[in-house]
């Protein structure tokens, strides 16, 4: 039994530090003040960094986990310090995004009866977090650390919350700084897949003549994609992937068909409608690629393989179900497969492609695809990237080609505008010597636009463009499209002059106005190395993304062109 002289506050930071935990971010208060002087105290190696807004400390610690494959932690203080904290522990949950998030606390003798910035986060993270914990002794502390990280990063991960009073942070401990977990019913080690399973899965990919691969967020976390991509190549499929299963296979793959759904590319779609066989990985068919449930992927035998045994069957009900790891389920498969004739399927796969390819026209205006397009050949595709939420979002899915696991994070299942600059400040926290590029629309980015300073007090070569069309742009798009373009609450005017706001924090501030200027302002932005910098965008104000799968509609209902103004129909994918 290990023992010290330590009190509460100081044995929480010790057992975090002995946990992995590199870096916190937040903002200290009342309730804290015995954590923050714990983190002098102690000396120790965890890293603190200090936002400017709580909501944006959740968003930076989400960021950093996304690009590294860590948990960090977030420190905030009780009441509104943990309020604020809601709307990115909801985003990290849906996402399945590993996180540790410290709360102060009232005094234990004061819960319940409304103390100065008491505030039941316990119960009202309930439904967003892994698991939550109230520490009432201190010599808990240990164990509790322990099992929150244990439980934030294995199985399906997640946040977990641990809320602190003051008076526990304030005691002496006198227990076992390694005290063992005690989770009696908490079993997340992945069994091994089941034989019989993968002989039903490589006879059903044998016999299929179009199988398409679908990859989601699991791919990522459970670092399959070597495996997958062994996989398709063996069996000669078309892989494509969710919103958040980009940079699981590699983009510029032969055999990839970019991002399926809503927004996905015409071929995608048009390829799962067309599937006799859809082999899902990791992937909760949620409904941003569903479309309609019932007709999504109607002609095709589906397969899904998941951690998580309470995606099975809840949107979709597939034929096959192989519950474990992506990536052991993928190098099993590998041995048990042969190579199905798919010559035709490949052969139908690249006149897709060619037919429905991603366009747009550079006339009429500076648009959000050429400063996408423009940066991503500047690059090499080779930056980690980080988007806030609406059609910037998008476009960026579209034309951004991700190659590498961990090099893309963008808000999935939350749509969380203001994302965007502080995953991206995480980010570049955790993996210094890599670019990092954001990119937000200026509505997103006013959301959390303090925290540049945060970028700019610790020197962080972030990228941040704004593609600033004065519009909450996707939801003028969907005013336009289908309320007879009555524009309602989506006029951003009186927007800043984000360059300026730049400057003002002392760091360099860019415009771009016309498509000439395009190569040589970004140039500029790549070469600058003493901070970060932010690139006001002036884009094209009411351009719409395509192609488009409205609400409540099916994939075979995909619109591929804008809609003509004067009442015509729009071009729907089965008109070709």
């Amino acid at each position: 039994m290990t023992k010290a002289s330590f009190d509460g506050a100081q044995t929480l930071v010790k057992c975090l530090e002995a946990q992995g935990i590199e870096y916190m971010f937040g903002i200290p208060g009342g309730a804290t003040i015995p954590i923050f002087d714990a983190l002098v105290t102690t000396g120790t190696k965890i890293k603190f960094v200090l936002t400017r807004h709580e909501q944006s400390a959740t968003h930076m610690a989400d960021g950093y986990a996304r690009a590294t494959g860590r948990p960090a932690a977030v420190l905030v203080t009780s009441g509104p310090g943990a309020t604020n904290t809601v709307t990115g522990i909801m985003t990290a949950h849906i996402d399945s995004v590993p996180m540790i998030v410290v709360c102060g606390q009232a005094v234990t003798h004061m819960l319940g009866k409304d103390a100065f910035q008491e505030a039941d986060i316990y119960g009202m993270t309930m439904p967003i977090v892994k698991h939550s914990y109230l520490i009432r002794d201190t010599n808990h502390i240990p164990r509790i650390v322990r099992e929150a990280v244990h439980i934030a990063t294995t199985g399906r991960p997640g946040p977990v919350l641990i809320d602190v009073p003051k008076d526990i942070s304030m005691a002496p401990f006198q227990g076992d700084l390694e005290a063992p977990m005690e989770l009696p019913g908490y079993h997340p080690e992945a069994a091994a897949p089941d034989p019989a399973t993968i002989r039903a899965i490589g006879d059903a990919l044998q016999r299929a003549h179009k199988p398409v691969i679908l990859i989601g967020h699991g791919v990522i976390i459970s670092d399959a994609c070597a495996a997958i991509r062994a996989l398709a190549e063996k069996i000669h499929a078309p892989v494509t992937s969710t919103l958040l299963g980009k940079g699981g296979f590699p983009e510029s793959h032969v055999l990839s068909l970019g991002m399926l759904g809503m927004h996905g590319t015409a071929y995608a779609n048009k390829a799962v409608v067309e599937a006799d066989l859809i082999l899902n990985f990791g992937s909760r068919f949620d409904d941003r690629i569903l479309g309609v449930p019932a007709r999504f992927g109607r002609d095709a035998v589906k397969i899904h393989v998941d951690i998580d045994p309470g995606e099975i069957g809840k949107m979709v009900k597939p034929e096959i179900v192989c519950l474990g790891d992506a990536r052991q389920v993928a190098e099993a498969l590998l041995k048990a497969v042969g190579r199905p004739d798919t010559a035709a399927w490949i052969k139908e796969i690249n006149a897709l492609k060619k037919d429905f390819p991603l366009h747009y026209r550079r006339t009429g205006g500076l648009k959000m695809q050429h400063i996408i397009e423009e940066l991503y050949t500047l690059t090499g595709g080779k930056a980690v990237v980080a988007t806030d939420v609406g059609q910037h979002q998008m476009w960026t899915a579209q034309y951004w080609k991700v190659d590498r696991r961990n090099d893309w994070l963008s808000s999935g299942g939350a749509g969380t505008m203001g994302f965007g600059l502080p995953a991206a400040i995480g980010a570049q926290f955790g993996r210094p010597k890599d670019l990092v590029v954001s990119f937000s629309g200026d509505g997103g980015f006013q959301m959390t636009m303090p925290d540049f300073a945060t970028a700019c007090n610790h020197k962080l070569p972030i990228k941040a463009i704004v593609l600033n069309n004065s519009y909450l742009g996707m939801v003028r798009q969907w005013q336009e499209l289908f309320y007879a373009d009555r524009k309602s609450g989506v006029d951003l005017e009186g927007n800043p002059d984000f360059a300026k706001i730049a400057e003002a924090y002392g760091a360099l501030g860019l415009r771009i106005k016309r498509a000439a200027d395009v190569r040589k302002v970004l140039t500029r932005a790549l070469e600058y190395d003493r901070g970060p910098c932010i690139i006001d965008v002036q884009v094209h104000k009411e351009q719409n993304v395509f192609p488009m799968v409205p609400a409540g509609k099916a994939l075979e209902d995909m619109i591929l062109e804008p809609r003509p103004r004067r009442g015509r129909p729009p071009v729907a994918a089965q008109k070709k």
